[in-house]
């Protein structure tokens, strides 16, 4: 265990002026990114006695083995270089918060050629519009299914849009007018856009241009004693009216305001808000969130807002917030440059805004006690798994980063690798590797091939400097190998391990057929109980290094097939392959085309749209009569 003492730095080297710091483990892997008004006086507290500090701070302090940082100009820009550190290293003692679930939110592509409106979860996109997020997904559908009504934009996939396009008629919304059609040009391009644009519009809060163009219609067909037109109408405006109505009304009309509220304790916090736009609430969030060291509201509160807010159009001109931090007119500098206006940040002390605060603290001490539960359980069964696993395999450590390898392949050909990695006893996805194997003659060989990239690539990149070691992809060591086998697997990881030069790194593998757990030079196999943690965690990461392996390996079959399909077709080489298979979608849609269709493809002319023809209809045994 590292020594803060050791690596301490003399205090007369650290400057007084504002930074941003980062620890570093003895991988050079960033475990703690901070930022300080005074670098001398905010790194001192961390090298106080470990028996006067914090215990997760304490833990934080011996687990890195070195301290650097950057001196900045600035509040401002010290929290914007800390915020893109903690986004780019994403470090384990950070305070960062994360949704307590996968919200759904109402996505418009705005850019793609025909906008389509969708229920969308994960990262955001750029060109894409988003509203809610939303509690229900269902509550989504219904939300679209009554706006179709009025604005019929496309909510189809690519998929049938273009099969629509092929075959020249709509699918059934097209046909019942829940869609406007673009896909059979019913509406111009133009016209589909300025559809999406309003109800991008009406989602944003802003239904009264719409509600009173809809009024003058109905009132101008009722005029003219066009009653059919005029009823259409009528029931459009209560389509939208009901839209409306479906999000309750909690402040004055045209209020646009978001109401963040936070509930914590010396471990862990949660945090909720409520999305107000047009007085009315359009959505809601929340996130939990862990945290390292003794933090107040106000610096929580900060690192909350940062995480938030990252499109402008997300920005409103008011946040009520349950204390205002430390840095707040630095966060106000951001948020005005994010949304391209004035931003006020305030407590509120009475009436209706501190009122949906408050409802919005519960809903946080709901979120709270929910992850309360889950976690109780899943910290107690994870520390477990690993403590046993130590016992068990008779570990130095306990292994808190899991590397487990396997091999997919259909008859030896098309062999790939997988390599994913659990580490806290919890799959992180981001560290996932694939590789694509050469001609190997089995599985062995196979598996000798990728641990011998794999930590061949590992030595060369602890010899590169600790920023560039940061982004590399292979910088860091487990401290427990799986593969999926029996002996000679195992036999083959640890030849391949040791002759690289890693024979400090303990192998494993996990035979299916009675769960065995080899060790290598082993006669005898490690039997795990059945039914305990130690097990379970096993066979989850050898179970995720299957399923990632047959992923890899299925993509890779699949290129191959489609490829081949064309490979003996005169005159059609790389490049008309792949835009045949972009326009049409896939290959049997390729092979249900006509000549004539496959003609239109550009670059392609009516004699090799024949050839193509021709040799898909023999390869798929169809003959002309």
């Amino acid at each position: 265990m590292p020594d803060p003492s050791q690596y301490r730095p003399p205090p007369g080297s650290i400057p007084t002026a504002p930074g941003v710091y980062r620890f570093r483990d003895p991988h050079g892997r960033v475990v703690y990114v901070g930022k300080a008004k005074s670098l001398r006086s905010r790194l001192s507290n961390y090298f106080q006695p470990l028996a006067a500090l914090h215990p997760r701070t304490r833990l934080m302090v011996t687990t890195a083995a070195s301290v650097e940082w950057t001196v900045v100009r600035n509040e401002v820009e010290a929290l914007i270089l800390e915020h893109s550190w903690i986004k780019q290293f994403d470090p384990r003692f950070n305070v960062v918060f994360k949704d307590d679930k996968s919200y759904p939110f109402l996505a418009v592509t705005m850019n793609e050629r025909f906008p389509r409106m969708q229920v969308m979860r994960g990262d955001r996109k750029k060109g894409v519009r988003y509203f809610g997020p939303y509690a229900k997904a269902w509550a989504i559908r219904e939300t679209v299914d009554t706006l179709l009504t009025v604005l019929p934009v496309r909510t189809c996939s690519p998929g049938v849009f273009r099969k629509a396009q092929r075959q020249g008629r709509p699918c059934l919304l097209g046909y019942i007018d829940k869609c406007a059609a673009p896909c059979v040009g019913r509406v111009s391009e133009q016209e589909h856009r300025e559809l999406a644009d309003k109800v991008c519009q009406v989602l944003a809060g802003d239904a009264k241009p719409l509600i009173r163009e809809l009024t003058r219609t109905m009132e101008e067909a009722a005029a003219r004693e066009d009653f059919e037109v005029a009823a259409r109408t009528r029931d459009r405006l209560r389509a939208l009216t009901s839209v409306l109505e479906r999000n309750a009304m909690v402040l004055s009309p045209g209020v646009a305001v978001d109401v963040f509220s936070l509930v914590d304790d010396e471990w862990e916090a949660a945090a909720h808000v409520f999305y107000v736009r047009d007085g009315r609430i359009t959505g809601e969030r929340g996130w939990i969130v862990d945290k390292p060291e003794p933090l107040e509201v106000g610096p929580m509160v900060a690192a909350l807002l940062q995480e938030a807010y990252t499109t402008a159009d997300s920005v409103p001109p008011e946040i009520v917030v349950p204390a205002v931090p430390a840095e707040a007119e630095a966060l106000r500098q951001i948020l005005r440059g994010v949304r391209g206006g004035n931003v006020t940040i305030r407590v509120p002390s009475r009436g209706k805004k501190a009122e949906l605060a408050e409802s919005g603290r519960r809903n946080a001490q709901q979120v709270l006690d929910q992850h309360r539960l889950k976690r109780a359980s899943d910290l107690t069964t994870r520390s477990e798994a690993l403590r046993d696993l130590q016992e068990y395999l008779a570990l130095d450590e306990a292994p808190l980063r899991i590397e487990c390898y396997d091999i997919s392949h259909t008859q030896g050909t098309h062999q790939v690798g997988s390599m994913v990695v659990f580490e806290d006893a919890l799959p992180r996805k981001k560290e996932y590797r694939q590789f694509s194997i050469g001609d190997a003659v089995d599985d062995t060989a196979a598996m000798n091939q990728v641990l011998t990239r794999r930590f061949a690539r590992y030595l060369k990149e602890t010899e590169l400097p600790p920023d560039e070691r940061e982004s590399a992809r292979f910088a860091y060591p487990p401290h427990l190998v799986v593969v999926d086998g029996g002996p000679p697997q195992v036999a083959a990881a640890r030849q391949a391990m040791d002759e690289v030069g890693v024979p400090h790194i303990p192998v494993v593998g996990l035979a299916k057929r009675l769960e065995e757990v080899w060790l290598p030079g082993v006669d005898f196999p490690v039997i795990l109980p059945r039914g305990s943690e130690a097990l379970y965690l096993l066979q989850r990461v050898r179970d995720e290094a299957h399923r990632f392996a047959i992923r890899h390996h299925r993509a890779k079959r699949g290129k191959a097939m489609k490829a081949s399909a064309l490979d003996n077709v005169p005159g059609v080489g790389p490049t008309r392959a792949k835009a045949l298979l972009r326009h049409f979608g896939s290959l049997p849609a390729l092979k249900e085309a006509s000549v004539e269709q496959i003609a239109r493809v550009p670059g392609i002319g009516a004699a090799t749209a024949r050839a193509i023809d021709a040799s898909l209809r023999s390869d798929s045994g169809i003959l002309d009569p």
